[in-house]
């Protein structure tokens, strides 16, 4: 069963347009087993006590210790004030004390807010803590924190004798995960408990993992596929496997694998052998990726930005590559300029709907009005959500995406998509990944590994595109370098081209 569209909303399609417009745009009706998505994590602790909830660097918690530790935490940060609603600052690196800290806040009823020490400048710190209104900040005694960010608590400090106790009621946001704004200030994401438990709850995003899977951590804490690596691993009883600074050594001894493409294409399917599952999302997925991982594993290839919470369309990959379709309880609307319907096969803007659909973004109502809209198809108080994301309906009701929107550039009075060239280039033989910038009205291709024939490159560019898409200069490189949450730097490719010849 899916959702009914208001048919005032689909007029302008023709009959036949108007059926496949609901149904390849609905996911299914299906109801998430939780409302909360620590009371998840709080059945598995009843379930199964004795099971290993979360390792790292030799060091591991049960189910009965990770409960019991986020009870205490709970407790105190009750006592220091923090009541539903709230936002908790969750200030330090991948660690135990890390997912003790995220159950402890969500179980006081309020929302964490998660940045890597490591790479977060203090005054971004001071920025996402006066955006949240944060009074409590939650760090290690491994980290020192700039001052002015409110009270500190270190989590490996907390004595055991600290009453354990949680919250009898709960806010709806469950975490608020900061984005890179266009103005240069972080933007924060209001994700909801009922977002979170839609996608990590029900198929295909709970990824079929069990109680003895060992799921990684291997993103970015501030990235928000690691809350699809962290509560998704928890909720199901599985094994979170914390990394360290090697990540092929953790990559060797898991069973799930949740990644960006980039930081998938660090590891070898032969060295992880026990891989089953692997699911990829925020950034386009090359096809030989798709092909070499589902030679040993089932691969998902996702879409979605954090204001849809992490993914909301999902592909199990069988050959033919695409972005899937939507979630449960999900919608997406290929929509024209105008906010009207595409004709099934004609490409369009996403926008997504439904239980995906967060809550906007925190202190900043006017962005909040620019990119959540009302939604017309669904109607009465649901809102739906510009991905900038650009996709056509394929024949059998699957999602292609054919770029982004900010990805588009004019040149010489034609209008480029940079991801079209990307992809381009990526059918060359050898290729395993490319990239595309634009660099003073020049188009500027990269392409790993170095040892790529740039003659090739051109030739497979050709074969497919205008010539105006052409790059000017094609550059291969041994990597492309990536950003701190796991997607290519294209920052980085522009100020490598001061040392290209």
């Amino acid at each position: 069963m899916t959702a009914s569209f208001r048919l005032s909303a689909l007029q302008g399609l023709d009959t036949a347009d108007q059926i496949l417009f609901q149904r390849f745009g609905s996911g299914a009706t299906v109801a998430p087993s939780f409302r909360r998505i620590h009371h998840a994590i709080e059945e598995q602790a009843l379930r199964c006590p004795t099971a290993i909830a979360a390792e790292h660097l030799g060091g591991q918690l049960t189910y009965r210790e990770l409960d019991e530790r986020a009870d205490r935490l709970a407790g105190l940060l009750i006592d220091l004030g923090v009541r539903p609603g709230d936002r908790v600052g969750l200030f330090l690196t991948r660690s135990l004390s890390m997912v003790v800290g995220i159950l402890a806040v969500l179980k006081a009823g309020a929302a964490y807010v998660p940045q890597d020490v490591r790479i977060t400048p203090p005054k971004v710190l001071r920025q996402i803590v006066g955006t949240a209104g944060i009074r409590v900040v939650l760090t290690t005694t491994a980290h020192e924190l700039p001052g002015g960010l409110g009270t500190v608590v270190p989590l490996d400090s907390i004595p055991d004798s600290t009453a354990p106790r949680k919250a009898r009621s709960c806010g709806e946001t469950a975490m608020v995960i900061f984005t890179s704004g266009t103005t240069g200030q972080p933007n924060g994401v209001q994700v909801t408990h009922a977002n979170l438990c839609n996608v990590l709850l029900t198929e295909p995003g709970s990824l079929g993992i069990r109680p003895g899977d060992r799921v990684g951590q291997l993103l970015n804490i501030a990235f928000d596929m690691a809350a699809w690596e962290i509560l998704g691993t928890l909720s199901h009883g599985g094994t979170l496997v914390i990394r360290g600074e090697e990540i092929t050594r953790t990559a060797a001894t898991l069973n799930v694998v949740i990644a960006t493409p980039s930081v998938l294409s660090t590891l070898t399917p032969s060295r992880c052998a026990n891989v089953h599952t692997v699911a990829v999302a925020g950034e386009r997925c090359p096809p030989s990726l798709a092909a070499t991982w589902s030679r040993t594993a089932v691969f998902h290839n996702s879409c979605g930005p954090t204001e849809v919470t992490i993914v909301n369309t999902v592909q199990r990959y069988s050959g033919t590559l695409t972005i899937g379709r939507p979630i449960p309880n999900t919608t997406v609307y290929i929509l024209d300029d105008g906010l009207r319907p595409c004709p099934i096969g004609e490409i369009g803007e996403m926008w997504a709907g439904g239980a995906c659909v967060t809550a906007g973004y925190l202190g900043n109502p006017t962005l909040t009005g620019e990119r959540y809209r009302p939604d017309p198809f669904l109607g009465g108080a649901n809102r739906m959500f510009r991905t900038r994301d650009l996709g056509r309906w394929t024949a059998n009701g699957e999602l292609e995406h054919h770029g982004r929107t900010d990805d588009q550039v004019k040149l010489r009075g034609f209008r480029v998509e940079l991801d079209a060239i990307t992809s381009a280039m990526e059918q060359t033989i050898g290729c395993a990944r490319a990239s595309t910038v634009l660099h003073e009205d020049r188009l500027i291709g990269f392409v790993t590994p170095a040892t790529v024939a740039p003659e090739l490159v051109r030739r497979a560019i050709e074969e497919r595109l205008p010539y105006y898409c052409l790059p000017t200069l094609i550059v291969p490189v041994d990597r492309l370098p990536m950003t701190d949450r796991g997607k290519v730097d294209r920052r980085a490719l522009l100020s490598r081209l001061e040392t290209v010849a």
